[in-house]
């Protein structure tokens, strides 16, 4: 994907959540975007098939605890950069990323060692293209804060810890790997366009990014949960204004 004049993102910026909210192409660097897809591509795509994709590759060492324990690796001594151009570059091809990433190929990428500074970078030499540590950072922070996602950087006390971690991680896996799947945003969509205050209907919700739905789901239940708090506090019979945190009764303020 080349940059165009609909690229609003900037490469030498951290994101900016105005932008995000819009949903333009984020310009990652010189010759690499991300595009954020609207809920009628994720449908189309898959909606199963898309978030395990997004979470794959924005996956910390944390979040794989025991598929490198399995692996010889031990989670706490391998940084996410190295995790992801060892491992989690190489599982989707140019098709199943094309809906994030266009014709960028991760799978092409190599490590390469930079003899000025000896770091490792990840090197497309047939597009000419380079992927180092930062630049992998920044992407997977886009991603996460498009999708809502949180990185798990917890690390354990000592060695004990770190087992009964790593067991509970394989019994969660175990314990959830043959549940049928079922629709996140099936629930999401049909709760919003049956909610007073939301702007959209059946046809034209899919038209909306992804980013801009979440936050309206977030938004119109902090809305409500403001107008529920004030509505108590002022009816004399409910709860006291004076206990609660001024924060929950600010519905413009940030979604926490």
């Amino acid at each position: 994907m080349k940059p165009s004049d609909s690229v609003l993102g900037r490469t030498d910026a951290a994101v900016d959540e105005l932008l995000l909210y819009r949903g333009a192409d984020y310009l990652l660097s010189d010759q690499i975007l991300i595009h954020q897809p609207t809920l009628d591509e994720i449908c189309l795509y898959g909606e199963k098939e898309y978030y395990q994709m997004v979470i794959t590759l924005t996956s910390a060492p944390a979040d794989l605890k025991w598929q490198l324990w399995d692996m010889g690796i031990d989670y706490t001594k391998i940084d996410e950069f190295q995790l992801f151009y060892s491992f989690l570059s190489k599982y989707y091809g140019r098709e199943q990323t094309s809906i994030l990433f266009g014709d960028l190929d991760l799978q092409k990428f190599e490590p390469y060692v930079n003899k000025e500074n000896q770091e490792v970078v990840m090197y497309d030499s047939a597009g000419e293209l380079m992927i180092d540590a930062q630049l992998y950072r920044k992407m997977t922070r886009y991603l996460r804060q498009m999708h809502g996602l949180v990185k798990d950087e917890k690390k354990p006390a000592n060695e004990t810890t770190k087992q009964i971690l790593i067991e509970d991680a394989r019994d969660e896996y175990l314990r959830y790997k043959d549940k049928e799947y079922h629709s996140h945003l099936r629930n999401m969509i049909s709760a919003m366009v049956n909610s007073e205050g939301f702007k959209y209907n059946l046809d034209q919700v899919w038209n909306m990014k992804i980013y801009a739905f979440m936050d309206s789901v977030r938004r119109i239940a902090k809305i409500k949960n403001a107008g529920l708090l004030l509505e108590s506090g002022y009816s004399g019979f409910g709860i006291s204004l004076k206990e609660i945190n001024k924060k929950e009764l600010d519905w413009m303020g940030d979604l926490d």
